[in-house]
């Protein structure tokens, strides 16, 4: 059965990063946008992400452009984008799909071992999914679950 630790993604400057460099560390994924009601989003997961990371905590943001071209920027503006509006310095990866055939590996196996409310199929930007130490996930929360709401589950996967 795999597990998150073994898929590899693109950072978004180019490097591919192998996932198992994860291993023993809680992750919340994140499909994220630039251009999206949800946007603001980024400037909470930048705070969570600072307030575990000593305690083997990550947040990783995954561009995606799938749902109404909210993502339309190379991962060069990307990163400047998140950096200079939101002060992000969590690991952001290459722009991703994340439903169709086309979809990064690390989204359809996270979309098979935890479905939504449109079955296994992703709804919108900034869905969100807590990965266990184990690479396993942990919860999914939709666009609507603002990343401070998460913080009672990251710290219970942290004490596991």
């Amino acid at each position: 059965m795999p597990t998150f630790h073994d898929f590899k993604a693109t950072s978004i400057d180019g490097a591919e990063v192998d996932l198992a460099s994860y291993d023993g560390s809680v992750v919340l994924v994140v499909n994220t946008a630039s251009q999206c009601g949800f946007t603001p989003q980024y400037a909470s997961l930048q705070r969570v992400h600072e307030a575990y990371a000593d305690q083997g905590f990550a947040v990783l943001g995954f561009p995606c452009d799938q749902f109404g071209g909210q993502e339309p920027g190379t991962e060069s503006d990307i990163a400047a984008f998140c950096e200079k509006n939101y002060g992000v310095t969590f690991p952001m990866f290459g722009k991703v799909d994340v439903n169709g055939p086309d979809s990064h590996p690390v989204f359809a196996w996270l979309r098979s071992e935890q479905s939504g409310m449109l079955g296994n199929k992703i709804r919108w930007n900034f869905t969100k999914f807590l990965i266990g130490r184990d690479g396993l996930v942990v919860s999914r929360y939709g666009s609507t679950t603002a990343p401070g709401k998460i913080r009672p589950d990251i710290e219970a996967a942290l004490s596991r």
